[in-house]
């Protein structure tokens, strides 16, 4: 997921090979990480079922969107609609069996109800614009309200202690915000929504994306004020949130007549990839130290 935004991200900002190289990691993962999930579902139920009962298991679907929301700005659209038509396969039976083994606190983990769900508007919108489908335009503006919906489901259960004691997947609960904002920026661009309907999504799309800016700067301040310097694979999703918020306000600026936005996504993708390379950089050194 982290790679494929910022794969999309430096696409917006006139990075090609930047972003082709982040996109060739993203597209390596996924297949690495797709192989595990069908090995576990032919050879290993009982595990399978019990990792399913998770959000992070909602990651298949989030991940697949982003992979082929990219795509479908490549110029891929029969690859992108093949993988929208996997995610959204997937997403109902991920989402049914995530939500019956809800618990009363949750991490930040939990958002990815929302993300999974708005990454389907993503792309879905992405497709319908570039290819003038109404129906598919529709779908994505349903998966885009139960995308809210889902995000405060999640809010309620969300346990707040982790913005200052979090491992780094508490950062979801803004990067759910900004993947909401792309995907209403991505309806605020299409033109089967005039009038009344334009000005309510263009609307909803600046609030989603100011208060996502609102968590990413309470949860940079509670870095600060309680450090976590040491790695923890939920850091990956640390990665994701910064990449979204920086790609949906670049995606903004022009959908919502603000341009403003452009330059202050492009900082906030540095920082992103700049968050990426920490990252990895601490997976190596942390794979170094195990092997000893």
């Amino acid at each position: 997921m982290a790679p494929g935004i910022l794969s999309a991200g430096l696409g917006l900002v006139g990075r090609p090979w930047l972003s082709l190289a982040a996109l060739a990691v993203a597209v390596t993962l996924w297949l690495v990480l797709a192989a595990d999930f069908t090995a576990r579902l032919l050879a290993d139920r009982g595990r399978f079922r019990a990792e399913a009962d998770t959000p992070a298991a909602l990651t298949a679907v989030a991940a697949t969107t982003v992979i082929g929301t990219r795509l479908a700005q490549l110029g891929l659209p029969r690859t992108a609609a093949a993988l929208l038509a996997l995610a959204a396969v997937l997403w109902p039976g991920l989402l049914w069996t995530v939500v019956r083994h809800w618990r009363r606190r949750m991490p930040g983990a939990a958002f990815l109800v929302c993300v999974a769900t708005q990454g389907l508007a993503v792309l879905a919108s992405a497709l319908a614009n570039a290819h003038h489908l109404d129906p598919l335009a529709r779908a994505a503006l349903a998966w885009f309200c139960l995308g809210v919906l889902l995000y405060l489901f999640a809010l309620r259960s969300f346990d707040f202690r982790q913005v200052v004691s979090g491992a780094g997947d508490h950062w979801v609960a803004g990067g759910a915000l900004s993947i909401t904002a792309l995907a209403g920026t991505g309806l605020t661009a299409s033109p089967l929504w005039t009038g009344a309907a334009h000005t309510a999504l263009r609307t909803a799309t600046l609030l989603a994306l100011a208060v996502s800016l609102a968590w990413y700067a309470v949860l940079l301040a509670a870095e600060v004020r309680s450090p976590r310097p040491r790695y923890d694979v939920r850091r990956w999703s640390t990665v994701f949130p910064l990449g979204m918020t920086a790609t949906a306000c670049l995606s903004a600026a022009p959908a919502t007549a603000v341009p403003w936005l452009r330059p202050l996504g492009e900082g906030l993708l540095w920082i992103a990839v700049g968050a990426w390379l920490l990252t990895f950089t601490a997976w190596a050194l942390d794979r170094r130290h195990g092997a000893r």
